[in-house]
């Protein structure tokens, strides 16, 4: 019998695309008081636009920081340092608008005895699947069509940054369908690139350097065909880009964070939260369970659904789904994840040390299933003690 065939989509941005920018900005205020007073309250939001870059939220800290300095820095590191973009690290005017965090929500977060509250209600999820280690083995158990989408990005800037292709600009986008027969990946059918540009670059120049240089350079040779679309720039011009051509807001690529819309997500954003808040820490906890589930052989994907009330410190709800494609009993292994994973915050911030300034290297191309950084929550440190539960 023929095995079905379905088409995914998923995207990806660059470190110099608007929305990534107000990230990286939120994250790099979170890790510099992280830096000096690891205790510290964090929630930050950040508006980027023409020339502009507001911030907000809350904080509660014993650190003092210059925003303005971190601002300019993590504007800096991106790219954008020409006043000619529309928006530059010097030029760009700055509105801090930081208060201290809400007495109501603090008392539900600090409790005796060292334990901490879920800094929010809401549900979170992780996701792990094997369905393309057997071509790239640095696939990391995500899903192929956001794992390729980061990949094109993360080179877009790779090339810009080292000066091999000097025409590039900071604002990026990427793009990728995936074809699979059933549940397995066997080709690629589209790719998407929006590269930022000098304005006196050929067209068709860009085009080949695309394919040549990102594309075959990314995606793995059995997996583009003569009938592989490529889709670069299409509209020929993309010169004006960044926050002079789109405003951007902390959290609004969510689904780029996380696995592509290939599972499920609980809607809040990571970015510029430190670690008492569940949306971030229990998803990072959530992808560590389903990762080392996964790759420990007993099930090929699984879904890890957790939820919180705030001022709670343990889950009301906590539940694995494995599609059908697990190898040992689903009821036991809903057991078994609920004894060796803690998902409490404290729990959870102590697995991970999550009280480091680890954060802004997370706020573009992906927090989950990286290869160019060391997160602690993509470690497999627990395979041998969930094969053991189940005597394998």
């Amino acid at each position: 019998m023929k095995k079905y065939i379905k088409y995914f989509n998923a995207e990806s941005v660059t470190e110099g695309h608007p929305d990534k920018i107000a990230d990286q900005i939120s994250d790099a205020i979170l890790d510099s008081y992280l830096e000096v007073d690891p205790e510290s309250r964090v929630a930050c939001e950040t508006l980027v636009t023409l020339g502009l870059v507001h911030v907000t939220g809350e904080v509660s800290s014993m650190a003092l920081i210059d925003v303005n300095k971190v601002i300019r820095d993590t504007v800096r590191d991106i790219g954008y340092t020409d006043a000619s973009y529309g928006f530059d690290a010097d030029s760009c005017g700055i509105l801090v608008s930081l208060k201290e965090q809400s007495p109501d929500i603090a008392r539900g977060v600090i409790k005796k005895d060292r334990e901490i509250g879920a800094g929010d209600q809401g549900l979170m999820f992780g996701y792990a699947t094997n369905e393309a280690m057997d071509v790239m083995e640095s696939a990391s158990y995500m899903p192929t069509p956001i794992i390729l989408a980061h990949r094109l990005a993360y080179r877009l800037a790779e090339v810009r940054k080292s000066g091999f292709l000097p025409y590039l600009r900071p604002d990026g986008k990427t793009q990728v369908t995936v074809v699979y027969e059933g549940d397995k990946p066997v080709r690629v059918d589209r790719v998407v690139i929006a590269a930022q540009h000098s304005p006196d670059i050929e067209m068709e120049r860009l085009r080949k350097e695309m394919i040549e240089y990102v594309i075959r350079f990314v995606i793995p040779p059995e997996w583009l065909d003569k009938e592989t679309k490529y889709y670069i720039n299409a509209t020929d011009r993309f010169v004006i880009g960044g926050p002079a051509g789109d405003a951007g807001l902390t959290g609004r690529k969510i689904i780029v964070d996380t696995y592509g819309g290939m599972a499920h997500h609980g809607g809040g954003s990571f970015s510029g939260k430190d670690p008492t808040k569940v949306d971030r820490s229990a998803s990072y906890m959530a992808r560590y369970a389903a990762k080392n589930i996964v790759a420990s052989g007993l099930a090929d994907k699984c879904e890890v659904h957790v939820a919180y009330v705030i001022g709670v410190s343990e889950p009301i709800s906590l539940y694995v789904e494995t599609f059908n494609t697990e190898k040992v009993d689903p009821e036991k292994l809903n057991r078994v994840v609920k004894e060796i994973f803690d998902f409490r915050p404290r729990g959870i911030i102590e697995t991970f040390d999550l009280r480091r300034p680890i954060y802004k290297k997370t706020a573009a191309y992906g927090h989950f299933g990286r290869i160019d950084v060391d997160l602690p929550w993509e470690r497999l440190d627990k395979v041998d003690e969930l094969k053991n539960a189940f005597n394998l």
